[in-house]
């Protein structure tokens, strides 16, 4: 019986537990300079926890931005709590983090993408997914992945 190291898994949540301390410094202290998050996750996760009227008009994928109005950031063990404003509406978002599809910080050029099976075929070009949420951004002004130092783990994952 052969045993094999599983890298992709312990990649992912290596990055995963990357996410959860830099959103905790950002709870204890702040968003430092012109820090600031696109975070693109999965709607239809099963933990993922956000208004019924953002999932109807997100089906897939989210891309919420945390830059410059957020509260209430709770972060847990398996994902984080935050409120974000949706057109001057304040709604309460639980985001699991098996569900974060990416992570960019534009502000210093790092992003993280979290490639799936079904990604193999895909490329970093946009999608009417990309949507940008929480803050009023345009999809012209959200960064994508290949902007900056990108860490794919598809390379990784066993097939």
């Amino acid at each position: 019986m052969s045993r094999e190291i599983d890298y992709g898994n312990l990649m992912h949540s290596a990055m995963r537990g990357l996410i959860r301390t830099v959103l905790q410094d950002v709870a204890d202290k702040g968003l430092p300079g012109n820090h600031h998050f696109f975070i693109t996750f999965d709607t239809n996760h099963p933990d993922a926890q956000l208004a019924d009227w953002l999932r109807e008009r997100y089906p897939g994928a989210m891309t919420v931005v945390m830059q410059h109005w957020y509260d209430n950031l709770d972060v847990e063990e398996n994902g984080f709590g935050i409120t974000l404003n949706f057109g001057d509406a304040p709604e309460t978002l639980y985001i699991p983090y098996d569900a974060i599809e990416t992570f960019v910080d534009p502000s210093v050029e790092f992003g993280l993408r979290f490639e799936t099976a079904e990604d193999d075929d895909d490329d970093d070009a946009p999608t009417d997914d990309d949507d940008t949420e929480g803050t009023g951004e345009t999809d012209a002004e959200t960064p994508h992945a290949s902007d900056g130092d990108v860490v794919s783990l598809d390379s990784f994952r066993k097939h």
